[in-house]
């Protein structure tokens, strides 16, 4: 979780204890490294002329996010429960917010560092929509969405799942470190982008392959780097716990960029340096809601069933049905964080964690049941709120750029720059 499932085991007041707030510091700046390893990840593969575009998305939105968390971002999500479903705003400007720890969610590190830690997980869940509508929405119209979606989207949904008193947390749903809040949220948000802006120019048909397959290599290593802050950092204490999130997150990103090299080498003849980093990505986000309560043999696991769903529903559904997710941010992280999600019902055991639930496999269907409840309410209100503001949005800004811009590219036409020089 971001510590949800530890806090009910939290004993009030504590001193700060160094090594937990050491630990948590380190991980927040591996959680905030994350977002520029997306922006080469998503920049590497689209095409030159809209490289620029896609690392000004990722890196605007870690400084709007950022300010929007301080405002009022935090308190939504953490504040004191209104009815399990909304934060109320007495930390409104992170009022309250200080260097004594808060027991209702981490009792040994300050309250400051743990509002720093949820608010790199603010920050890279709207980014990671981005993906599905790369290279035709204007920057004003994206800059709008990204701040309503994270305060009227993201916010809640934390508050559901995270926060003391959030419905989806009280039901039982375990999320450990953001498969429903951060990946199923921000993947049916990305399908719901791809179909209303619609396709690119020439999909289907002329889209030039990724341009800088090195970028992407590189924002991918930088992601999986960044996870081991993400998900073992969400134990919010240098314990056990943390290392077993910190052993499973790697096993599982390992798994399932074999499991989808082998995919390639059957049906596309030979692996590919793209399908590797796409299957590693999805392994990571598949363990993330699994990784403080599943064995290294879970891991196995949902590494390997994430590449082989994954891999099918890109290659195959996508085709069938024709919308055009750019860089599959629906098929990768809204696909992969579903089967995360109900993963953890089936695999989840109280031998890895005390505080969590057995899963189906360890004699507790109930827990999958929840899961699957959690997903779908999480699903919904996903894609109802983010097709009304993306409406909104249209209405007050206009969504896309026009054809004549759109065939420029949106690093000249937007921010009048380029990310190359051609030298004669």
């Amino acid at each position: 979780m971001a510590g949800a499932q530890e806090a009910a085991t939290a004993v009030p007041a504590a001193a700060v204890n160094s090594g937990d707030t050491t630990w948590v510091l380190i991980s927040t700046a591996l959680v905030m490294l994350m977002t520029p390893g997306l922006a080469f990840f998503y920049g590497g593969l689209v095409r030159r002329k809209n490289v620029l575009s896609i690392l000004m998305q990722c890196m605007i939105v870690l400084c709007m996010i950022s300010v929007q968390w301080v405002i009022c971002g935090y308190s939504l999500s953490f504040g004191p429960d209104v009815k399990g479903i909304i934060g109320n705003l007495s930390w409104l400007g992170l009022k309250g917010v200080g260097m004594d720890p808060n027991p209702d969610y981490a009792a040994t590190i300050p309250h400051q560092v743990f509002m720093m830690f949820q608010m790199m997980f603010a920050v890279i869940t709207p980014a990671l929509i981005l993906g599905a509508f790369a290279e035709r929405m204007k920057f004003s119209a994206y800059c709008a969405f990204m701040l309503l979606w994270s305060t009227l989207v993201y916010d809640p949904v934390a508050h559901w799942v995270w926060g003391v008193g959030g419905f989806l947390r009280n039901m039982g749903a375990l999320d450990f470190a953001g498969g429903t809040v951060v990946h199923v949220n921000a993947g049916i948000a990305a399908l719901v982008c791809a179909l209303v802006l619609g396709k690119r120019l020439g999909s289907g048909d002329s889209i030039s392959p990724p341009h800088n397959l090195p970028f992407a290599v590189l924002g991918a290593s930088l992601l999986w780097f960044g996870w081991f802050g993400f998900n073992a950092g969400s134990a919010l204490a240098a314990n056990g716990l943390a290392g077993n999130a910190f052993v499973v997150t790697h096993v599982a990103a390992a798994m399932a960029g074999l499991t989808w090299a082998f995919l390639d080498g059957i049906f596309n003849g030979r692996p590919t340096v793209l399908g590797v980093i796409t299957g590693i990505v999805a392994g990571l986000v598949a363990i993330t809601p699994a990784a403080g309560f599943v064995t290294v043999g879970g891991a196995l696991g949902i590494g390997l069933g994430v590449s082989v769903i994954c891999y099918l529903f890109v290659s195959y559904v996508k085709v069938k049905f024709g919308y055009d997710d750019s860089l599959d941010a629906f098929g990768v992280h809204g696909i992969g964080g579903i089967w995360g999600a109900l993963a953890t019902g089936l695999w989840a055991t109280k031998s890895v964690n005390a505080a969590g639930a057995d899963g189906l496999l360890y004699g507790n269907p109930g827990l999958f049941l929840i899961q699957l409840k959690a997903v779908a309410i999480t699903a919904v209100y996903s894609l109802v709120l983010s097709y009304v503001l993306l409406k909104i949005v249209d209405l007050i800004f206009g969504l896309r750029v026009s054809d004549q811009e759109e065939r420029i590219g949106l690093d000249l036409t937007q921010h009048r720059e380029a990310g190359y020089t051609m030298l004669d």
